[in-house]
């Protein structure tokens, strides 16, 4: 029987099956043997060895779309990045670096700003301008108000969306208003699925139906990525790519070099201020090679 895994914890594989049951398997000797590790959101065959238990037995790990390195996690189709808009004020330099990470990893992301009811049009404003360049869709959402919760279901309907943001964003809060059947609390245990303080540092999925998964993630608010020289960052700045054809230099560092189209973009409003700054703080980051 396939199935997707939900989530692993002390050498047990929690598999939500084809037959709407999930359950606790072990994996197969083959794959340590093989140093070759299931992953949450693997697809994979099971077979079940007590149906009152419901336990079984993870056979066989299907094809991988993809394989995210942070998170460790399998088959992601996108990445939902959410941001208080709010209450806390929204961190951008923190924002940008998880944009970095899914860009280096090839995952479209769609960026939420949540508690949107505590700001007025004229933030909402600012924020779009400086993230519509990115090419990424940008939503307001308040599971208080219900603004932007439609949207966000339709842009996760059929997808394994990865849940990524810093604590207090709301995010237990958003997973909560677009399903009922598991109820996410902070520090709580969640009866159906065993989450609670101690499993925070695990990925996990959520079912919400009709082939729609959402993966949530352990609150990370640092970035490390040692494959990316910087002298590549700027490649994951999608806004980058097309004023740097105009940049007299080649392997221009965007930085303080003359004639630099990146520069001039920034200037003339092109590209946003706030993304360029970022930009400098992370490029000085892994010149000097410091963790962040």
């Amino acid at each position: 029987m396939r199935g997707k895994i939900m989530k692993g914890i002390a050498g047990f594989y929690y598999v939500h099956a084809e037959d709407g049951c999930t359950y606790a398997c072990r994996a197969r000797g083959i794959f340590r043997k093989d140093k070759y590790k299931p992953l949450v959101g693997d697809n994979v065959v099971i077979s079940v060895t007590d149906t009152k238990d419901m336990e079984g037995s993870l056979d066989e790990i299907l094809p991988r779309s993809n394989e995210l390195v942070r998170p460790a996690a399998a088959n992601a189709d996108q990445a939902l990045i959410i941001f208080a808009a709010a209450d806390p004020e929204p961190n951008l330099v923190l924002l940008d670096r998880f944009l970095v990470m899914m860009e280096y990893q090839n995952l479209p992301s769609v960026i939420c700003f949540n508690k949107a009811d505590l700001i007025d049009e004229a933030e909402k404003k600012r924020l779009s301008a400086i993230y519509e360049p990115v090419r990424c869709p940008v939503i307001f959402s308040s599971t208080v108000t219900g603004e932007g919760i439609r949207e966000i279901r339709s842009c996760l309907d059929k997808k394994t969306s990865v849940v990524a943001g810093p604590s207090g964003a709301g995010k237990s809060s958003i997973a909560n208003s677009l399903q009922d059947k598991i109820r996410m609390e902070t520090g709580e245990i969640s009866k159906k699925l065993g989450r609670g303080r101690h499993t925070t540092r695990h990925a996990e999925i959520i079912p919400l139906g009709g082939q729609t998964y959402l993966m949530d993630t352990p609150g990370f608010s640092s970035l490390y990525l040692p494959e990316i020289g910087e002298e590549k960052l700027w490649y994951y700045f999608p806004e980058f790519r097309e004023p740097e054809q105009f940049c007299r230099f080649q392997g221009c560092r965007h930085r303080a070099e003359p004639d630099c189209g990146v520069i001039e973009a920034v200037n003339k409003g092109a590209v946003s201020r706030s993304r360029y700054d970022s930009y400098v703080l992370l490029h000085d980051e892994l010149k000097e090679g410091r963790k962040y």
